[in-house]
């Protein structure tokens, strides 16, 4: 695929490595790339980073058709950039469009998109342990005129901003309330996709734990509202009485990347990782008995997120203490180690520049 370049003429002045936060900061250029019916994906492009200009009856702003993904360019200490497992993320986005409608992109396309954008915004990669340039590639569907119909035109881009912790909390234990008014997907629907619907219908909930100094909720499904899900940016595992448990891929989870990394380390130290259906009442059981030994949430943005205290009813609920369990301590560690290049990568999930 050829990638036209044109740079800016107005450099960012990098922001301190120490101020980053998450999402604040935005590179110099994005990628951008077109999509048309009967002429398939092209014109792809790199410029400078601004503003986009869209039609007033564009689908995206009516029907919500878009999808996104989200993954890290990591700085090794020798200097070089490694990304992780960026294939798991293309193959999801994949999937993703496959269910909204959308068209998908070649693989070998995307990645080399991923590569060249990273080469080109090489300085915003920071170099402090924990920090990271932060991808979000993401597609939407812009066709000019009103109507519920499949997407003839599209347009596919990447933006990349240098990041620090996700969390204020930094990796301290966060504070996590039990959802049981609102729900967030149903088998069938869009839970599965990453795609901005799911999100936009969770903020409700997510601003009512806010009120009450919680971090996020976590969500029951939308059936039965009885079973666990996810946490409102993760999923989530539990150690419970010497096993972990996550809850299922039934459909209205998302399949996360760091969930599915996270699985294969633990096994790895040996542990048995159970993937069922989990009640609410049965995590609440686990909590007052003591069995509930850690929490954790898994994502690429936090990628792994103690939990230190349950809300649920109006009682809270402290996990061990409200400290970081030992479980928790050595999965984030070999995880970032591996995404830093400070662990060897014994399962072949880095993708070296």
């Amino acid at each position: 695929m050829e990638i036209k370049i044109t740079k800016t003429q107005n450099p960012t002045e990098l922001a301190e490595e120490g101020t980053l936060g998450f999402g604040k900061h935005f590179t110099d250029h994005m990628f951008i790339m077109d999509y048309e019916a009967g002429k398939g994906w092209h014109n792809a492009r790199i410029v400078p980073f601004g503003y986009i200009s869209l039609h007033p009856a564009s689908t995206v702003l009516h029907y919500g058709a878009e999808i996104f993904e989200g993954l890290k360019a990591y700085r090794l200490a020798d200097g070089s950039i490694q990304l992780f497992r960026p294939m798991e993320n293309i193959r999801r986005m994949n999937d993703s469009a496959d269910r909204m409608c959308l068209p998908k992109i070649d693989e070998q396309d995307f990645l080399q998109a991923l590569c060249e954008f990273v080469k080109l915004e090489e300085r915003f990669v920071p170099h402090s342990f924990g920090t990271s340039l932060y991808l979000r590639p993401y597609m939407f569907g812009n066709d000019e005129t009103l109507g519920v119909h499949t997407v003839k035109r599209a347009t596919f881009m990447i933006i990349g901003s240098p990041s620090g912790s996700y969390y204020a909390e930094g990796i301290n234990p966060v504070k996590i309330m039990i959802e049981n008014e609102d729900v967030r997907a149903v088998k069938g629907g869009t839970g599965a996709v990453k795609c901005g619907g799911n999100y936009a219908a969770s903020n409700r909930a997510g601003e009512k734990a806010s009120r009450v100094g919680y971090s996020q909720v976590l969500w029951l499904d939308g059936v039965h509202r009885k079973y666990i899900e996810e946490v409102g940016a993760m999923n989530v595992m539990f150690k419970i009485d010497g096993e972990i448990v996550t809850p299922m891929l039934t459909g209205s989870i998302l399949p996360g990347i760091t969930r599915k990394s996270c699985i294969e380390v633990l096994k790895s130290f040996g542990y048995k990782v159970n993937e069922r259906l989990l009640s609410v009442d049965e995590l609440i059981e686990a909590l007052e008995n003591g069995k509930l030994e850690e929490a954790w949430g898994t994502g690429t943005a936090a990628v792994v997120s103690p939990i230190g205290r349950f809300s649920y009813a109006g009682k809270e609920y402290d996990v061990n203490g409200g400290k970081i369990g030992e479980v928790t301590r050595k999965l984030y560690d070999t995880l970032t180690g591996i995404q830093w290049g400070k662990v060897e990568d014994t399962f072949n999930w880095t993708y070296k520049l």
